[in-house]
């Protein structure tokens, strides 16, 4: 037996390939699908199923495109409706993978075709559990992201969800294995463990959601309370996942081609393409396209990219690294941004040959310290509600990265400092101020890391509870 977890940390999600006497079947496949056919050939095995957990929302899965590749079956749970050809499984079936079986039991509450797949060993003992959204090391699935699919509330679907829990997962034995869809970092729950594989018993003794005591009133209130709003491109997502999409062979050739200046040039008149600088942020920092929006490939990339711009059919032209286009490429794919029509030729270098560049004034957070002595301009945090709570500056407004565009009045219009945890999200952000008019912004590099070494005072948020 061979269970391997191919986790990306960009997405927090982890993909899962498990092998048997040459027969493996992969578990939510990223978009790009010949790591789980190398892996395969690697070891000489076959691919005979493809398990789907649920439609997912946060990235766009490889279903699809690893089953026309392998002519393997798509296997779903219960409730699921396609556009495509696929084995929607029923509650309790198995399938054969080697000396081992794989059973549905169909967990609904994130969404209704929720599906965790016990692995069961060649003594048909219970080994692992692969449990997509529904648990999490640390959570449970967000119960509101399935709601416009139903006439269900988002309370309806934690209720829903409790009853899955208790009546399909809890009763399994404590030595299983917990395989989950997604680690902290990912917009699909709000409380999730760094670590990406545990055990049942374990989550039964510290994950606020499996309480043994604990009432279907308190687990719907408590798994609801705090739910940020998900980011735009979710539903796109879903839909895609549900119908059908392009493969990614096909968006590689679309988007992987050279853009002459001057067809940038035309292609980005009139808001027709926007520009994304996929550089690393110091790169942006001393040169970039006036007007571009700045979301460096060395960072949390895809969800930024889905946060920051709202409509996945944007028309995406590309200011790469050299080399990194196809990078770029596929991990816009992931998340549903299929319309890159191209990068531009020769970079930035070429760009400045015929047209002018913008620079973003950014400062060492020792600079800020001396400047601060003389010069009392406002200080900008954009980091996280939560982050800001923990410590910050004392004089600093905090504005988050995310509701930005919401917030842009609330900027300050004459020349101020900005600052995130690191210096990533801060150019993020000063880009966007800049391409919407607002050219007063003064980054800190290394943001509050670097902050917090100097002495410019700062408070420690103290909850209103322990006062």
């Amino acid at each position: 037996m061979k269970i391997e977890q191919l986790y990306t940390n960009c997405l927090a999600q982890g993909a899962y390939y498990i092998e048997s006497n040459g027969v493996a079947a992969v578990i939510d496949p990223l978009r790009e699908v010949e790591q789980y056919i190398n892996l395969a050939n690697e070891r000489g095995a076959t691919i005979h199923y493809i398990f789907e957990t649920h439609f997912h929302a946060d990235f766009v899965s490889g279903h699809l495109t690893l089953a026309k590749k392998t002519g393997a079956p798509i296997i779903f749970g219960p409730n699921a409706e396609t556009d495509f050809e696929c084995i929607v499984a029923e509650d309790g079936q198995e399938f054969r993978l080697g000396d081992l079986r794989i059973r549905v039991l169909h967990t609904p509450g994130h969404t209704m075709e929720s599906t965790t797949y016990l692995l069961l060993n060649s003594s048909g003992e219970p080994h692992a559990i692969f449990t997509g959204d529904t648990l999490f090391l640390g959570d449970v699935g967000r119960p509101d992201l399935a709601q416009k699919a139903t006439s269900m509330t988002q309370e309806d679907l934690a209720g829903i969800l409790f009853d899955s829990l208790r009546q399909k997962l809890m009763p399994l034995p404590d030595h299983v294995i917990v395989y989950p869809g997604h680690g902290a970092g990912s917009a699909c729950g709000k409380n999730m463990s760094k670590e990406t594989v545990g055990w049942l018993g374990e989550q039964k003794s510290t994950n606020y959601a499996l309480r043994s005591d604990m009432t279907k009133e308190e687990f719907i209130r408590e798994v609801t309370d705090g739910l940020a709003p998900p980011p735009a491109y979710f539903p796109e997502n879903v839909r895609l996942n549900r119908e059908g999409y392009a493969h990614i062979d096909e968006l590689l050739d679309q988007g992987n081609r050279p853009l002459s200046i001057e067809e940038v040039t035309t292609l980005t008149e009139e808001n027709k393409a926007l520009i994304l600088d996929v550089r690393h942020q110091r790169d942006f920092v001393q040169a970039h396209i006036p007007g571009s929006i700045f979301i460096g490939l060395d960072g949390t990339f895809a969800p930024w990219v889905g946060a920051i711009i709202k409509d996945v059919h944007t028309p995406i032209i590309l200011l790469c690294p050299q080399n990194r286009e196809a990078e770029a490429i596929t991990r816009l794919a992931r998340i549903g941004f299929d319309h890159v029509l191209g990068y531009v030729n020769g970079g930035i270098h070429a760009w400045a040959e015929s047209h002018p560049t913008a620079q973003l004034e950014s400062i060492t957070a020792d600079e800020l310290e001396r400047r601060l002595q003389t010069d009392k301009l406002p200080i900008v945090d954009v980091r996280k509600e939560g982050e800001y709570q923990s410590e910050h500056l004392s004089d600093a407004l905090n504005l988050p990265l995310d509701t930005i565009e919401a917030s842009l009045e609330r900027f300050p219009q004459s020349p101020f400092f900005l600052h995130c945890a690191g210096g990533y999200r801060s150019v993020i952000a000063a880009s966007l101020l800049k391409r919407h008019g607002n050219h007063h912004v003064i980054d800190i590099q290394g943001g509050f890391s670097a902050l917090k070494q100097t002495s410019i005072p700062k408070t420690d948020y103290i909850c209103p509870s322990m006062l």
